[in-house]
């Protein structure tokens, strides 16, 4: 026990966490949040709080979220489809001075238009393959469970399911048919309850039916071209002459291209809060408010899950030469994960939850801030889970992720964390 620095009030200590004041937040946020931030990232943050109130008023006054197909979508796909030709453009006339230029210095700038076509080309996708990928028949009641939750959530299941370390979970596509692919990490999985991975899950396909339009493949790779663009045209700092001329030149051009990037993102930014506010409906339904609810405690605490495994690595790797020992620390490594989770007390989440909300939009500009979501999701009636599997189906997937358990505990055991993708 303490006192409070600032108000006086008797503070409990947990040497593991931070030391805060429940009575006025005196070091809730002792982190606090980095302000150093770029046109299109003020931008971006100011849009976003603007929107999530909006979004959020429009669930207090009873409003259902819907998928919007607005003028801001049909604007958004024109734009991106824009961008996309100009990358065709320089394709086209790439392979005509490279064709019909020979014995002019034409060839020499074709392989320049077409090595700009070849960096800003779409990209589709791939499974990884330094991941365990199950498809269907590796796992067929995981993959009948996620069913399941599909349905719930008015869309269709995946074709592939990668399994990896992280403290995350996502959804994307594979492929130039664009499969579906869900990204169970370990990381967070391991740490939520049977009710809360069904949440996740309705959480991660919500996405496939909410309408967010910076997740498809036209607008999605458009922003990524764009961004791109703006990276070659990069002000080159403390310039020579040469790089003085060539900051002018670029000047113009970089000005437009941050136009455009800005003017994308803007009209996309509202539908990708949009999508997390039906993707969070969607894991409420599937999984019951309580659980969509829980989810998000569990992801507050995050940093706690990545530290855990971080040590689990450094424990792994810091031996001995010639000492196997260490080769067997991987059995038990999702239950102490869990465990480790499980033992955090109720006040470190809480005060997770007040600096949440006294960061707002400055981690991450394209999702509503966590306070605003939990908001959105205990507004009216709690809904109870949809999507309730047997304790039979429970074990079942437990088996089938059997094999991606031990592979990857024994690699962050031996080589360490895996690299983000």
């Amino acid at each position: 026990m303490r006192q409070c620095p600032g108000c006086g009030a008797e503070v409990r200590t947990d040497r593991r966490f931070t030391a805060w004041c429940a009575a006025c937040d005196w070091n809730v946020d002792p982190r606090g949040s980095d302000e150093r931030h770029g046109a299109l990232e003020r931008l971006r943050r100011g849009l976003a709080l603007r929107n999530g109130e909006r979004l959020l008023a429009e669930v207090m006054s009873g409003a259902t979220l819907k998928p919007q197909g607005d003028a801001a979508t049909v604007l958004a796909y024109a734009l991106s489809l824009a961008v996309h030709g100009t990358t065709v453009a320089l394709l086209v006339t790439g392979v005509l001075l490279a064709v019909l230029g020979w014995g002019t210095a034409a060839p020499l700038l074709g392989g320049v238009l077409l090595l700009l076509a070849w960096l800003l080309r779409p990209r589709f996708g791939e499974l990884p393959d330094d991941l365990p990928v199950l498809h269907r028949a590796d796992a067929p009641q995981l993959f009948a469970m996620i069913d399941e939750v599909a349905d719930v959530a008015g869309t269709a299941g995946v074709h592939a399911v990668v399994v990896s370390d992280e403290v995350n979970a996502s959804v994307t596509t594979y492929g130039i048919r664009q499969r579906r692919l869900l990204d169970i990490g370990l990381g967070l999985w391991e740490i939520l309850t049977p009710q809360q991975r069904i949440a996740l899950i309705g959480h991660e396909l919500g996405h496939y039916a909410g309408g967010d339009t910076r997740r498809g493949l036209i607008t999605g790779n458009a922003l990524r071209s764009l961004g791109i663009w703006h990276f070659m045209l990069q002000r080159v700092p403390s310039p020579t002459i040469g790089e003085m001329f060539l900051n002018a030149v670029y000047f113009l051009p970089r000005c437009a291209v941050l136009g455009l990037l800005m003017l994308l993102d803007r009209l996309t930014l509202r539908a990708a809060q949009r999508g997390e506010y039906l993707a969070d409906a969607a894991a409420a339904r599937a999984g019951s408010t309580e659980a969509a609810v829980g989810l998000m405690d569990r992801l507050l605490v995050a940093d706690s899950a990545e530290a855990a495994l971080l040590r689990e690595s450094n424990a792994g790797r810091m031996r001995r030469a010639g000492d196997k020992s260490y080769l067997e620390k991987w059995r038990g490594l999702w239950e102490r994960l869990a465990a480790q989770i499980e033992s955090i007390p109720e006040s470190e989440i809480e005060r997770q939850r007040r600096a949440s909300e006294l960061r707002g939009h400055t981690v991450d500009a394209t999702h509503p801030p966590t306070h605003l979501r939990r908001a959105c999701l205990l507004t009216g009636e709690p809904l109870t889970a949809l999507v309730v599997p047997d304790e039979a189906r429970l074990a079942a997937v437990a088996d089938e992720l059997a094999a991606p358990r031990e592979r990857l505990a024994r690699r962050i055991v031996k080589d360490g964390r895996r690299e983000g993708r």
